[in-house]
Formats: C-alpha cells, structure tokens, sequence
C-alpha cells in the first residue's frame, strides 16, 4: 500500500510535491480552532496498518508545534503501521548548552517531544554546530540531507569566477563542501556576537584580487546580521557586490530588504522554507531519505497506549 502524507497547515504545497515524487497518496485532515483558541484535528483518511508521514514546515514553530503533537497522536491513535516526520527546517536547534545559568536548553527538550511523538525524522541541514550529528538529542532515526549539491549546481551554472566566504565558523562545513564541488577559494571569517540582532565579523584578506564574484554561504539567515556585517566588508574593501546565498531562508522583519541595501547583487535560498528568494528545491532530496525510512522503519506500535494518554 502507498503511504500518506498528512501536511500540517501551511505545508501543502510541500506534502503535494513529496507525494508527487515519492508515489505516495496524500491524507485529509480538517482543521480549526475552537471559540477559546484551542485546535479541533480530525483525520478523514483511514490510516490502520499504513505508514504515515507528516509533512510540516517548522519555521516560527511555537504556533505549529501543539498541532504537530495532536497529528502525530491522532495518526498513532487511527493504527498507523509508523508515524515519521518530514520538515526541512528544522527549529529549535540553536540553544545547545546553558549560555547562563537558568537556561533552558530548548533543542534538547523539543527533541525529546518529537522523537516521543514520531517514530523517525527526515530534515535538510540542521544547525549542529557544538553536536556532531542529530543522534545525540534525537532517540528516533533522524536523517540529515545537505542542499550543498544544490549550492554547488546553482553556482556552477551562474557565476563564473565565484569565491566563497564563510561568515563565521558555523559555516565552515557548507562553504568547504561547496568550494570542493566547484574548484573555487574559499575563506571562513571569525564572528563575535553583540546580541540577538548584532555581530562583527573579521576583515577580508583577499577581496579584491582580480574581482571574482563573492558568495556569502550560511545555513540559516535570521536577522540578517552577520550576512550584512560580511557584505559591507566585502564592498568596503572594494569587493563586487556579492551574491548570498541561505539554505533557510527565515529572514525576520526587514532583514531581507536590509541585506539588499547592504549591497547584495542577489540572494538565492532553497525552500526548506517558503521565500521569494527560493531558487533551489530541496524535494528530490527529501523524497530519496523518505523513501529510505519508508522501507526501513518498521513502527514502535508498542510506544503509543491510547488508554493512558
């Protein structure tokens, strides 16, 4: 039998696509909300003995992550064989240690909720940084697929002279990645955070030398901050106008507008997240490592007891 795909709010045009390329037949679920602001789910495709996966975009995730829990529950419930869960961004990540005393440590406690919850999780580049893979917060099989192929094709077939830049250490691994698949220099800066919304980074050494095209790459654009901190030395020091490219594109309030005036000639991004930015597609990607979870997770029907919850 064809699996089904189960799209959370927002992420039906994602679900329609993985179903397209994975084969797999797409599930009707209703949703609303009660007068009091609580969420009524109700699944209208018979889900006994069949293998489910939730399609769910995860950006701003605090309003999606309730919904996210009662489908999950609600397909469990109906005798699905294995619940996964497919979001390409995946959130809660960067809080990895105590900064300062009282922290939550809120990637370890929203992984612990999703693996309780899904019975394995497919996603695009998560942001690591101090882990070294997702196995070591997430007890379900978790595969972590790279749009570096997508970086690279992308830069092959639209920049000539590209060189890359890193604008701090955290993007050490996709910018290397990158510049081995397109035979290009590269260089990673040194970053030292002011505060939520405000960085510096390092001076360039080498922007300039026979004006290639520069190519910011980071994983996730939020504020925008440390992107347009890299842009401004790259045109201070007489750099051309670079491209930047994001494989989340999250870019909050004027972020985006901001780092055009910094100076960017483009801004490419994939669409792990929904943005006008969005030039590289992430679903071949995501259909290959579902396909693998398909045929290799068998369920934990014994983790979910309907009488106790």
């Amino acid at each position: 039998m064809k699996p089904i795909l189960l799209a959370l709010p927002g992420a039906e045009l994602t679900a329609r696509r993985l179903a397209h390329a994975l084969g797999a037949a797409l599930g009707v679920v209703e949703w609303r909300h009660f007068p009091d602001g609580e969420s009524y789910v109700r699944v209208k495709t018979r889900l006994a003995n069949r293998k489910v996966v939730v399609v769910a975009e995860l950006d701003r995730p605090d309003d999606k992550f309730l919904p996210l829990l009662f489908l999950a529950s609600a397909a469990h419930d109906l005798g699905a064989r294995a619940v996964g869960l497919v979001c390409p961004y995946l959130p809660y990540m960067r809080q990895d240690k105590q900064f300062m005393s009282g922290e939550a440590v809120t990637s370890t406690y929203f992984a612990r909720s999703i693996s309780a919850a899904f019975d394995w999780l497919v996603t695009v580049d998560p942001h690591l940084h101090r882990r070294k893979s997702l196995s070591e917060i997430y007890v379900i099989p978790s595969v972590a697929v790279h749009a570096t192929p997508l970086i690279a094709a992308w830069i092959h077939d639209h920049v000539q002279r590209p060189v890359l830049v890193g604008p701090d250490g955290e993007s050490a691994q996709w910018v290397a990645a990158v510049a081995l698949q397109v035979d290009a220099p590269y260089t990673v800066l040194r970053k030292r955070r002011l505060g939520d919304r405000s960085v510096k980074v390092s001076p360039l050494n080498f922007v300039g030398r026979g004006k290639p095209t520069p190519i910011v790459i980071d994983d996730i654009v939020s504020t925008g901050g440390t992107m347009i901190e890299t842009v401004k030395q790259i045109r201070s020091q007489g750099g051309a106008s670079p491209v930047c490219i994001a494989v989340h594109p999250l870019f909050v309030g004027e972020s985006y507008r901001e780092l055009r005036r910094a100076g960017a000639s483009r801004i490419v991004s994939s669409n792990t997240i929904r943005h006008r930015s969005n030039t590289m597609d992430v679903t071949e990607l995501l259909a290959t490592a579902i396909a693998s979870q398909l045929k290799g997770v068998q369920g934990r029907s014994h983790k979910w007891d309907a009488s106790k919850t």
